[in-house]
């Protein structure tokens, strides 16, 4: 046959639809994989990207406090209401 090598373009629409398939499948399956790696990196506690922000904020709250507020131990005992005779408070022991 004279035009054997020319045959395959006999089922030339055929063979075009079924590449075009098989590449929109793989399309799909690697959109999918994406978004189940998006969704498992969400979840996942990531030091490199969640830890920096992380720090930052607890940066923020630890400036924002102080360790003496610059009255003595006397000031705070004189101005207190609580009485210096009651029972020592233990949790969990009714009087």
């Amino acid at each position: 046959n004279p035009f054997a090598e020319y045959m395959w373009m006999e089922n030339e629409e055929d063979f075009d639809r079924q590449v075009e398939e098989e590449l929109q499948e793989q399309e799909f399956l690697d959109r999918c994989f994406q978004e189940m790696l998006d969704e498992e990196d969400q979840e996942w506690f990531i030091p490199s990207r969640d830890l920096p922000q992380r720090v930052g904020q607890l940066q923020q709250q630890l400036n924002g406090l102080c360790v003496a507020d610059g009255r003595g131990p006397e000031d705070v005992v004189s101005k207190s209401t609580l009485n210096p005779d009651a029972k020592e408070f233990v949790p969990g022991v009714k009087y």
